[in-house]
């Protein structure tokens, strides 16, 4: 079975209020490109569709002409799409059978009374067993083991047998995203490989935006990564991935194959941290032909001038590169004990943090049943927003 595995397309996102219109729909353009090149038997898309629960008309209709151009460039192909966590499940499942008639299969929503809608069959080929981005509240104890052993039992001819998840996986590089740890990720706590069950041959993970195989899974469990960088500190390849596997129990051949962007995210200076007035001058400097998007680096003593934003505008006028943001690093001169935020520090914040540092302050012991509470209650509100 020869798989592509992709993740994370994030359709809708807006950097810094620009539309990315043009950068989503030239990688989907790449993304049909390979497809017609490579002749996959399944294409995976394995969550974050979108960037938020509620995209608008337009930007489902992207999404509809993309699962449409990729079945005309090759129309044997199976096309699976799980839902992620920005994503609003109820969405995916609204279309899922009129899907059908272009080999379209979406999978929103975990569904424990009828588990086999989660088993795709790829004819003469292999399964695809795909689960969406879920609480870890409402999966079952040993959700994925039981797929997996119902897909052994049907496998007569030791096919290959894939599962699709979009989760955190402890032991994983969450290089690029904001307060990560090991234990949690984009408010997704770390599932233990173990949790995931034995018996598929190639896990196809979405979640993390770094493509990479994750450190104990045998060459089996891979993050394809997000094809178009989502921040500044996206520093890497961006790629697909394909896959091939000869027979049940084989390892998966794969090679990466890059997706260009139009708009590269660019950051002055490449490396560390340039004071307001080196930043200007490398801003000014920068090529007038380059269609990037910029975001300065810079270090202060104190605070930025109030015209710093107006000025760093005014240096890219007429040239084809966009500004988007000052990233602000305070001097080492400044007191370590120092409690004063800037705006932009505050929104950068882990809410637990902010939370915890407030208790602090107020004198209420934070323990792990407040925290464990706390952490329920900004679940409960990604899960309203997913839903509504």
């Amino acid at each position: 079975m020869k798989i592509l595995h992709t993740s994370d397309w994030h359709l809708g996102h807006n950097l810094y209020n620009y539309d990315r219109t043009e950068e989503q729909t030239a990688m989907i353009r790449q993304m049909t490109d390979i497809v017609r090149q490579e002749r996959p038997d399944v294409f995976l898309l394995s969550g974050d569709v979108y960037h938020t629960p509620q995209p608008s008309a337009a930007v489902q209709t992207l999404f509809s002409e993309a699962m449409v151009q990729l079945h005309d460039a090759y129309p044997e192909m199976v096309i699976v799409v799980t839902a992620g966590n920005h994503d609003s499940g109820s969405k995916h499942d609204i279309f899922r059978t009129p899907w059908h008639a272009l080999k379209v299969y979406t999978v929103g929503n975990i569904d424990k009374e009828h588990p086999e809608t989660h088993i795709i069959e790829i004819p003469g080929k292999g399964y695809v067993i795909a689960i969406p981005y879920g609480y870890e509240r409402n999966i079952p104890e040993g959700f994925f083991q039981e797929l997996i052993d119902r897909v052994t039992v049907m496998n007569s001819d030791n096919l290959p047998i894939v599962m699709m998840a979009h989760t955190t996986v402890k032991g994983c590089d969450f290089t690029g995203h904001d307060n990560a740890t090991e234990f949690s990720v984009g408010g997704i706590d770390s599932f233990d490989i173990e949790e995931l069950g034995k018996g598929y041959d190639y896990l196809a993970l979405g979640h993390i935006h770094h493509a990479q195989f994750v450190h104990g899974g045998n060459h089996r469990i891979r993050y394809s990564g997000t094809p178009l960088a989502i921040s500044f500190d996206e520093a890497f390849d961006h790629t697909v991935s394909i896959v091939d596997i000869h027979q049940h129990g084989d390892t998966p051949d794969v090679k990466t194959i890059n997706i260009d962007n139009p708009h590269p995210l660019t950051t002055l200076p490449t490396k560390g941290f340039a004071t307001w007035e080196e930043a200007k001058m490398l801003l000014k400097k920068f090529p007038d032909d380059i269609p990037a998007y910029i975001r300065l680096n810079v270090e202060v003593d104190d605070v930025l001038p109030m015209e710093a934003n107006a000025e760093a505008n005014e240096l890219v006028k007429g040239k084809e590169c966009r500004f988007c943001h000052i990233n602000v690093r305070r001097s080492q001169q400044q007191s370590a004990t120092e409690k004063a935020f800037t705006v932009q520090e505050f929104q950068e914040e882990n809410p637990l943090d902010i939370a915890q540092r407030y208790a602090d302050d107020m004198g209420i012991p934070f323990d792990e049943e407040m925290e464990s509470l706390f952490k329920e209650t900004i679940d409960l509100i990604h899960q309203e927003d997913r839903e509504n």
